[in-house]
């Protein structure tokens, strides 16, 4: 089991919510665990569908561009550096709002799994 990702090395895949998303590190075939760290991409002008994750607990990070976050009854702006927790059972969903492909590092605990997505109907 590898250490050591190359984000330029990592294929990426399409979630359940639509995000692209490269698998950094995940138990499935990296030395970790309990948790994983992804990178989403998310294309300018383009919405995740809504969706929540029963068991898992999220943090997003923004490393590029700029959005408008979803969680539970909350609409709020994310920019470049912005941090956001998501408790597990929580709905939600990013857009991007700008110019430039919205990137987000996404860290899940436990780790992401397409069985712990439920998507939900849009607002």
């Amino acid at each position: 089991m590898s250490l050591k990702t190359t984000l330029g090395e990592v294929e990426p895949y399409i979630t359940k919510d639509g995000s692209e998303i490269r698998e950094l590190l995940h138990p499935s075939q990296h030395a970790v665990r309990q948790q994983s760290l992804a990178e989403a991409v998310i294309p300018a002008g383009v919405a995740t569908l809504r969706h929540r994750h029963v068991i898992t607990e999220e943090i997003y990070h923004v490393t590029q561009g700029a959005g408008v976050m979803t969680l539970g009854d909350e609409k709020f702006a994310v920019t470049v550096g912005d941090s956001i927790a998501i408790p597990p059972g929580t709905p939600h969903c990013i857009e991007n709002t700008g110019n430039v492909a919205l990137h987000i590092l996404c860290c899940c605990a436990p780790a992401y799994s397409h069985n712990d997505t439920e998507l939900l109907p849009a607002e």
